[in-house]
């Protein structure tokens, strides 16, 4: 996807987590989607900070990278959302483009995708984006149900909560 595509798929996300988060639609739910929105956006963009430096959809579109933007909220406490924009980046190029992504670089360079995405330059960008952003948060619903207490649990384990 496009820079576009990922602000886009970013905000709607950020907007839709506050509200997944703190459903109220009062000032708190206004309160959390400004919490989530900063990280959120970053996430979503800081893998394409590859087309500066090293290969684009490779060096900073991989599983180690996420895992690594993952573990960081609970080694330093901050950032914890970051994790999500990266992570639906990834989504959005495996499901969104007609490219994908090379998931396990270094290890092999192989790009992922599947066979019903578009071109980031198609009229029909901006509905892609729109419809896999919906996926992703009906996928963090279910996170936030089923896992969410599992991370909570395992956060005051180790004293980061």
């Amino acid at each position: 996807m496009n820079k576009r595509g990922h602000v886009l798929n970013a905000v709607l996300l950020a907007i839709g987590l506050g509200f997944l988060l703190e459903p109220a639609g009062d000032l708190e739910t206004v309160r959390t989607i400004a919490e989530v929105f900063v990280p959120v956006v970053l996430g979503a963009l800081f893998p394409d900070v590859d087309t500066a430096f090293g290969k684009h959809r490779k060096t900073l579109h991989n599983l180690p990278v996420l895992g690594i933007v993952l573990a960081y909220p609970f080694y330093f406490g901050n950032l914890q959302w970051v994790w999500l924009g990266v992570a639906t980046h990834y989504v959005l190029d495996v499901l969104g483009t007609t490219r994908g992504i090379a998931l396990l670089y270094p290890l092999s360079g192989r790009e992922f995708d599947v066979p019903f995405g578009i071109r980031v330059d198609s009229k029909y960008a901006d509905l892609m984006t729109i419809t896999v952003t919906a996926v992703e948060l009906a996928g963090v619903f279910l996170l936030l149900t089923y896992a969410g207490p599992l991370v909570v649990e395992a956060q005051q384990a180790i004293g980061i909560a």
